[in-house]
């Protein structure tokens, strides 16, 4: 039987090469040998406040660039999240199935309400609003990055509890990481995970950067002072990041990448990392040009909600049966 993938990537700006390494380029992987249904979460991306111009604009950036790096809509069914409203249905009744204790030892949501007197309570709740979109979909597999682990340790939790309560309604879902790359973190601050909100452009490398500015982010990127060109995450953060997303981009083990470089100091070693990088984004870029602005994103995502929503509907069929709720579709005549 041909295990279903599901995973989701906010709108909240562009996608840097983090996002790529950790999920993106999964994706793209696991299209070819599973039933793969991937979505842009535009609404994850309002748990804080949002231009209402930019969302909309972020949201067909993402899904371009989602076509761009290698999703097939052939292969891989592809939508935009508000488009299914089962996703908010479900994550209702999976609020109504959770507590308050297990989301507030939520790393995330500790992390971000931190020294705050209050949070928005979107932020609070949002991994109950993921787990509804993993489990819409009957999902085997969560390809995402690491910082997402503990939440699909809460959706199997919350499959496992209605599936005891109720009988077996729900798919309980694996996460599925990357051994190589699945936290890569901020060229200014490698202790620090690479993210789209940092005030510093410089920490990140954007998939629609300019070559000029990958250039001068990879040249002004944090490293040491001895020089030495090691694999080291504890003592050497900044220089094992560059060799992490060095060996993604080019497919070479580390420790080829150390011998090749043993002899050098960090300024060859960025300056060929700015190429590689630059090498690896043309295509990519290219592809979003000739899509971003075409009929043919509007139609793969409106196919792709059609194909969403009929899965969508038939699990929230399923939960409601369960539940006891009424289903007037079952009555026949008027």
């Amino acid at each position: 039987m041909t295990k279903r993938v599901f995973s989701g990537v906010q709108p909240t700006g562009n996608i840097h090469i983090g996002n790529y390494i950790g999920a993106l380029k999964q994706f793209v992987n696991l299209q070819n040998g599973a039933d793969s249904v991937y979505c842009i979460v535009d609404l994850h991306s309002i748990t804080v406040p949002q231009d209402p111009k930019e969302l909309y604009k972020h949201t067909l950036d993402v899904a371009a660039l989602y076509i761009a790096v290698g999703l097939d809509p052939q292969k891989a069914t592809i939508f935009v999240q508000s488009t299914v409203p089962a996703h908010a249905e479900l994550a209702w009744i999976l609020t109504c199935h959770s507590n308050t204790g297990e989301l507030s030892r939520m790393t995330q949501y500790k992390d971000k309400s931190k020294q705050k007197e209050s949070a928005p309570t979107g932020l609070f709740t949002y991994p109950i609003l993921m787990a509804a979109d993993i489990l819409l979909y009957d999902t085997n597999i969560v390809p995402v990055g690491n910082d997402q682990k503990q939440h699909i340790e809460l959706t199997r939790d919350l499959a496992i509890r209605f599936n005891n309560r109720y009988g077996e309604t729900f798919v309980v879902p694996e996460y599925q990481g990357t051994k190589l790359g699945a936290r890569i973190m901020a060229l200014d601050e490698p202790t620090s995970k690479m993210s789209k909100s940092a005030e510093n452009i410089h920490s990140r490398i954007s998939l629609l950067d300019s070559p000029s500015k990958v250039k001068k982010s990879i040249m002004r990127a944090t490293t040491d002072s001895d020089g030495v060109i090691q694999y080291d995450l504890e003592n050497k953060p900044g220089i094992s990041n560059l060799l992490t997303i060095y060996s993604v981009f080019t497919g070479l083990e580390i420790p080829e990448i150390e011998s090749k470089y043993k002899d050098c100091g960090y300024g060859q070693i960025k300056k060929d990392l700015v190429e590689i990088i630059n090498d690896s984004l043309v295509s990519i870029q290219a592809r979003y040009n000739e899509i971003r602005e075409s009929d043919e994103l509007i139609k793969i995502l409106r196919e792709g909600s059609i194909k969403a929503n009929a899965i969508a509907e038939n699990t929230m069929k399923r939960v409601k049966n369960r539940l006891g709720m009424v289903d007037l579709t079952a009555f026949k005549g008027e």
